[in-house]
């Protein structure tokens, strides 16, 4: 009987010096795990190609399409008499909402957008503006 108690005591030390073990081993998974989704993350908003052209819809309709290669300011009036007013700059490649009419003022306080699927929406006015390439309408350049 002394010989059961002994081997149960060995038993239960080694179990619990291998649960500490699996526990670090766990960690150590978790966090290289997350560390890899970090970086394919990273590598995906990176590597994202520029854009060419922001279009801008009011309400759905298309208001125009303008180049990011060239500076302008564009004034995008909507509503009734045209009171709601949202002012697009384009300057160094790269679109912002500089004014806005609207009560939050969200958008004219977004970042700059350039890269290809962004995009800055005003919904109190019903103006969303988005980043493209030129060719994106052409659909995918796969063949199956």
């Amino acid at each position: 009987m002394n010989r059961n108690h002994m081997n149960n005591e060995k038993t239960s030390s080694t179990a619990g010096k291998g649960g500490g073990r699996k526990l670090r081993n766990d960690i150590i998974f978790i966090a290289a795990l997350l560390c890899a989704v970090i970086c394919l993350g990273a590598g995906f908003y990176f590597l994202r190609p520029g854009g060419d052209e922001v279009v801008v819809k009011v309400d759905g309709e298309v208001f125009g399409t303008y180049s990011l290669d060239r500076d302008t300011v564009i004034d995008i009036r909507t509503g009734k008499s045209g009171e709601q007013l949202n002012r697009l700059v384009i300057k160094d490649g790269k679109a912002y909402v500089e004014q806005a009419s609207c009560p939050d003022g969200i958008c004219a306080a977004h970042k700059p957008i350039s890269r290809q699927g962004e995009s800055i929406a005003c919904l109190p006015n019903k103006v969303v503006i988005t980043v493209q390439t030129r060719d994106a309408d052409h659909g995918p350049d796969i063949v199956a």
